[in-house]
């Protein structure tokens, strides 16, 4: 069986970023029967970023995955087996939110080598980086994975990006303090693209799946 590792970086169970990894995890159930998706929820645990304990470059005794211990750690060595990992996050004044980059921090320090300054992960697979945000495509200063982007593309290889622009914000605009933005065109948008939007990420999903069960 091979497996893919969903990290959803974002702090609601069930709005865009979750709904994105659903679909995700629905079309890549699809490519295959050999293929195990699991989900975690970056929000429901209790972790930190980097602790700079420096475990992971002891001499003799170098790892490429963070031996800090606490909800994370398990989680890291799952991933480090893993065969496929998408990574998924609101845009939050413009990146990843908090947790997403404390994730990051953790997983990809222990792949920076400081001997020779290269970037090895456990195995190399298919990464796949999800957005949501509210900016809209032409209007977007957003930054996202930053420069963790280019430590995921050497360490695993160059990932597919998947961004769902302009997505709606709250089910209800008339119970929050929104008024800067048009609560029509915002629903107009989305009644043309959401749907849209679901569909590629179920499209990556079989894609990625297809992908892993090809290298067998």
């Amino acid at each position: 069986m091979k497996k893919i590792i969903i990290i959803d970086g974002g702090p609601r169970k069930t709005f865009n970023t979750a709904s994105m990894l659903s679909k995700f995890a629905e079309g890549a159930t699809s490519a295959s029967n050999e293929i195990e998706v699991k989900t975690i929820r970056l929000y429901a645990l209790d972790y930190k970023g980097c602790m700079s304990c420096m475990a992971c470059k002891i001499k003799g005794k170098a790892s490429n995955v963070c031996k800090f211990k606490d909800a994370l750690t398990p989680i890291l060595d799952e991933i480090a087996n893993a065969d496929g990992l998408v990574l998924g996050s609101p845009n939050y004044f413009g990146e990843v939110t908090g947790q997403m980059r404390a994730f990051l921090e953790r997983l990809a320090f222990p792949w920076l080598s400081y001997n020779d300054y290269s970037i090895t992960a456990p195995k190399r697979m298919p990464v796949l980086l999800v957005e949501t945000q509210n900016g809209t495509k032409e209007h977007n200063n957003c930054n996202g994975y930053g420069t963790m982007e280019p430590c995921i593309a050497q360490a695993l290889g160059q990932p597919e990006k998947l961004t769902a622009y302009n997505t709606y914000q709250v089910k209800d605009y008339a119970k929050f303090e929104l008024a800067g933005f048009s609560e029509p065109a915002k629903r107009q948008y989305r009644d043309e693209h959401w749907e849209n939007d679901l569909q590629m990420a179920y499209d990556a999903g079989k894609r990625m799946a297809e992908k892993i069960i090809a290298l067998k």
